[in-house]
């Protein structure tokens, strides 16, 4: 059993789902009407929520990724060390996550970490680092200081 199949339990995706679908009923989303919520576990077993915000210049519009992942960093949590992410909307469609949030994602996540997608039905859809973002923008790329 690989690890991130011993990481992926009933028991996590149940504890991860409960944490986004509590944060998605805080979204405030009047624009789009789409509720996300998300739930990043670190590796040191904190469950982490966040929820998308919009803001009426869109560009401005936090995602419930980011937010989750952003409040683990805020709290200490090392860049590389979340170990699964989990992407909850209402109803019975499952949805990937933005490309925007797939980049900060690819920096924040472990190298061997997974995103999962679920809504209100049975369907989960879930990713490798390599599958959700297979060609990312690496901090290599940046000009040395």
């Amino acid at each position: 059993m690989s690890r991130r199949t011993a990481i992926l339990t009933d028991a996590v995706l149940n504890r991860l789902r409960d944490s986004a679908r509590r944060a998605a009923g805080h979204s405030y989303s009047p624009y789009s009407g789409f509720a996300v919520g998300a739930a990043v576990l670190a590796a040191s077993g904190t469950v982490y929520s966040g929820c998308n915000v919009e803001n009426a210049s869109f560009g401005l519009t936090q995602c419930a990724e980011r937010a989750a992942l952003t409040a683990a960093i805020a709290d200490g949590a090392a860049a590389g060390s979340l170990q699964v992410l989990l992407i909850y909307t209402p109803g019975d469609t499952v949805h990937p996550p933005c490309g925007a949030c797939r980049q900060v994602m690819h920096e924040l996540m472990a190298a061997d970490g997974t995103v999962v997608s679920c809504c209100d039905s049975a369907e989960l859809k879930t990713w490798s680092g390599s599958e959700y973002l297979p060609d990312p923008f690496l901090p290599e790329a940046l000009p040395a200081k």
